[in-house]
């Protein structure tokens, strides 16, 4: 006796192997953050300006946003395709070791953007237009 079991949809399939993609990019994208945060560090221990501060905080926030981006389509992809149909199928992927992996990793990428968003890019006061 045979049981039906439904296979993946093409739509799942598709944003599979597009996360693959993706997240092969990853090191490279983390390597860009490490360096963007690098310079911020660099800049603050130098007691640069806030528009300099502005700018490098600005670059660290898209370059962690661009790495986080990868890390997520890492851990989609690590979890399967079924994984994009499948509650169940995900819960139980981020359970496995490889799945735990690429959770924390992508928490710790999240918590490094919202901190500095919160206190790595200096709020400048906009310009007043001159009035005449």
């Amino acid at each position: 006796m045979a049981f039906f079991r439904p296979r993946v949809s093409r739509e799942a399939e598709v944003r599979y192997h597009a996360d693959r993609e993706i997240s092969r990019s990853y090191p490279e994208l983390l390597e860009r953050a490490r360096q963007a945060e690098r310079t911020l560090r660099e800049l603050r221990a130098a007691a640069a300006d806030e528009i300099e501060l502005l700018a490098a905080g600005r670059a660290f926030d898209h370059a962690l946003t661009e790495a986080l981006r990868a890390a997520e389509a890492g851990r989609r992809a690590t979890f399967g395709v079924k994984s994009y149909d499948d509650r169940i199928a995900r819960r139980k992927a981020r359970a496995t070791p490889r799945g735990r992996e690429w959770t924390a990793e992508v928490d710790r990428l999240r918590t490094l953007r919202e901190e500095n968003r919160l206190w790595g890019i200096p709020r400048v006061p906009r310009p007043v237009p001159a009035t005449q």
